[in-house]
């Protein structure tokens, strides 16, 4: 059964990341664009009282985590890069839950296809 995502968010849209990912060897020699949408499911009602940024998440530190994952990871599957995003999102104590899609831009393809992606829901445990 899968759990509905409820409450508070903080979204991240269209986190542009260029980095080396992919199984076939053209994908494996450059890197290449991702865009990468996050919700991260946490309790903003603090922050909306004190309205200081020690009482929320820093999505300035969040976009710089996801791109050091992204570039230093050197995964294949996108499916194991959205594994190791929501891992470190799920790290903090206080995120329950995150929704992590990453889209490859440019598939390597002979069709005419705007982007391929996958679609990860993590709950913390």
């Amino acid at each position: 059964m899968t759990r509905e995502l409820t409450g508070d968010c903080i979204q991240l849209r269209a986190l542009r990341v260029v980095c080396v990912v992919g199984v076939l060897p053209e994908e494996r020699d450059r890197p290449q664009p991702l865009e990468i949408d996050i919700d991260i499911y946490t309790d903003l009602s603090a922050a909306g009282q004190s309205d200081d940024l020690n009482d929320t998440l820093d999505y300035g530190a969040v976009a710089a985590a996801v791109n050091q994952i992204c570039t230093s990871a050197g995964a294949q599957l996108l499916e194991h890069l959205g594994q190791l995003v929501a891992d470190q999102l799920l790290a903090s104590a206080d995120v329950s839950a995150v929704d992590v899609t990453i889209k490859k831009l440019r598939p390597p393809l002979a069709l005419d296809i705007g982007h391929t992606a996958i679609r990860l829901v993590r709950h913390r445990q």
